[in-house]
């Protein structure tokens, strides 16, 4: 396997003197060894000859098929996802340790070819698949138990069915993808990733010219900002190019698929109705007033200001204790915390910091931002973060590791079943963080930290739920507007501003070049309205804290099975047990209600 960068390296290739530890690195040998691994020559070959007598056994016959036969070509799929995904997991994780590295680049490209290539016989299998009569299709899963068991994950194939294509034209589409969205989104990736900032006179990355926004010294978190406005304004026709081609690219094909909005795709794949969505966003927008601008203007309060920069959203407060946390420190209190819990989770969480299943440190090139990557379900998941050992790093690593082990869980489903629709990926992750801040919120050692603590956790949620809205919005403005023509940078950063302003209210000014800031999102551009699954995330996880709370008892359990269920159930039979339902518009404003009850017991503190 190529060796890694330093782990404590700064984005400047020097070595960090900040303390943090021993930041581990990712071992992918459980994947493959190298680029030239026997196992990987191995498994494309393979791949090639299968996807061929995959479709010479089957194409044009699925109708035709008995319950055990089609049991058998559902298998016989899974396993080519399998394989294909392994490979796909290897050459993705090495590029996004480092995404300015021609060699990782072109291996990445390569293989997105090559398994494009050996798939492309496969696609008549969803069409095919999709034009079996509903009567028929009944019968079949009330023939075979074993079969039946794959029916979430073939419903929601199903569920396509009425916005599917002509085969020549599916197998076209397939085929154009690596230079379509995918080939966009590398170019977005490649300019993030290759972007230095001039703060006063150091050449930083993104990551670390991002960190300086949660700096004590507010000349640094303006210095920050004004070096982010800078260069994404020299790059934001870049920027609107990409945004306008992948806009664009869906529109088209939403509108030859018949699809009823440019969201429905994601609706459609969440597994979720657009009226819950609408309802989540509704009772949101209408918290605004309550939340984010109520909270904002009393972090104003503490900070001595009359009005906040947009530099000072994210800022410490004045009496909270500027330290570096350490990995050790980190890894402990995140542990402990899951281990509180139940030691069952610590248990599941011990092989991804002692394994090599995390990559941790800050290295030039690295991508931006924290993941967990649930490769496939036969290796287990890798964590990507950017440790620079602020508290919130704290957080992401607890948020981080819930989804690594909500993947641990879910494997046990198999390749078609363990996938969770983004609505409920997001509960392990957010609930443990809320179990991380609960375990932290009773170590306190005073009111003082006591309060530190409470008003991070509100930023965490208004970055989570407000911020997250906002940028929901945001997308759907963008959308619809494409829809009428091209998109100058000028329209796209009045949209965005739109947003800004009505979510985070009346005491902020923006600074020239704010209007850019939708720039370096890099959900905006590979996966078009993911961004309402985090909100979804913690309304639910809020809600489900509620239950626990009211009964400990038995809570644990009903939670792991909730977790091991993957994608094999639908929200309203996975919160059942818990006695919830996201489709009752009452729903969303209890999780909401959580954190106004937060900013009410922040406001007595201050009074």
């Amino acid at each position: 396997m190529t060796l890694l960068r330093d782990a404590n390296a700064t984005p400047g290739g020097e070595p960090s003197d900040k303390g943090l530890g021993d930041l581990p690195d990712w071992n992918l040998d459980d994947l493959y060894t190298g680029e030239d691994a026997p196992e990987l020559k191995r498994d494309l070959a393979w791949l090639q000859e299968e996807a061929a007598s995959y479709a010479a056994d089957y194409e044009g016959k699925l109708a035709t098929l008995d319950a055990a036969e089609m049991l058998r070509v559902i298998q016989r799929h899974e396993k080519i996802d399998e394989v294909a995904g392994r490979i796909m997991s290897f050459a993705g994780l090495r590029y996004y340790q480092e995404t300015t590295n021609a060699s990782r680049a072109k291996f990445l490209s390569d293989m997105q070819d090559k398994i494009t290539t050996i798939s492309t016989p496969l696609v008549f299998f969803g069409l095919e698949f999709n034009r079996i009569e509903d009567d028929r299709y009944e019968a079949l899963m009330a023939a075979n138990a074993d079969l039946a068991r794959y029916r979430p994950a073939l419903d929601r194939l199903r569920a396509m069915k009425p916005y599917q294509l002509s085969d020549e034209l599916e197998k076209y589409l397939h085929d154009t993808s690596v230079v379509g969205a995918s080939a966009w989104n590398k170019l977005f990736d490649e300019t993030i990733a290759g972007l230095t900032f001039d703060v006063d006179g150091e050449a930083l990355g993104i990551e670390s010219t991002l960190n300086l926004l949660t700096d004590s010294d507010r000349s640094k978190r303006e210095a920050g900002a004004r070096a982010l406005a800078e260069v994404f304004g020299k790059n934001v026709r870049t920027f609107a190019r990409v945004h306008n081609t992948l806009a664009k690219e869906k529109e088209i094909d939403d509108r030859w698929r018949g699809l009823p909005s440019p969201q429905a795709s994601r609706h459609i794949a969440n597994h979720v109705e657009p009226e819950v969505v609408e309802a989540l966003r509704n009772a949101v927008v209408a918290a605004y007033p309550r939340l984010s601008h109520r909270y904002y203007k009393l972090k104003a309060k503490w900070l001595g200001l009359d009005t906040l920069q947009v530099w000072d959203r994210n800022a410490p407060l004045p009496m909270e204790e500027t330290r570096i946390v350490n990995w050790d420190e980190a890894r402990k209190t995140v542990m402990d915390a899951y281990a509180g819990f139940d030691p069952k989770m610590a248990e599941i969480a011990e092989p991804f910091f002692d394994k090599g299943w995390i990559d941790a440190g800050v290295k030039p090139g690295k991508a931006p931002g924290a993941f967990a990557h649930p490769t496939v379900t036969t290796v287990h998941p890798y964590v990507m973060l950017n440790y620079l050992g602020k508290p919130r790093d704290v957080m992401t690593l607890a948020h981080e590791l819930g989804h690594g082990v909500h993947q641990v869980l879910a494997a046990a489903q198999g390749e078609m079943l363990a996938s969770t629709p983004l609505t409920l990926a997001e509960t392990a992750s957010v609930f443990g963080e809320m179990l991380t801040f609960r375990a932290m919120l009773d170590g306190a050692k005073d009111d003082a930290q006591r309060k530190v603590m409470l008003a991070g956790k509100v930023e965490d949620m208004i970055n989570t739920v407000v911020r997250q809205i906002a940028f929901y919005d945001f997308e759907c403005k963008l959308h619809a507007a494409r829809r009428e023509g091209e998109l100058t940078p000028e329209d796209i950063d009045a949209l965005w501003m739109s947003v800004q302003a009505e979510s985070l209210g009346p005491v902020f000014e923006f600074m020239p070049g704010y209007e850019h800031f939708w720039a370096y999102i890099p959900h905006f551009v590979h996966s078009p309205f993911y961004v309402y699954a985090y909100a979804f995330g913690d309304g639910l996880v809020n809600a489900l804290y509620a239950a626990y709370e009211d009964a400990p008892e038995g809570f644990q359990e009903k939670y792991f099975e909730m977790l091991r269920a993957g994608g094999s159930k639908h929200h309203k039979e996975l919160l059942a047990p818990f006695g919830l339902d996201a489709s009752d518009p009452a729903f969303w404003d209890k999780g909401l209600s959580m954190i106004e009850g937060f900013i009410d017991q922040l406001e007595a503190m201050d009074g």
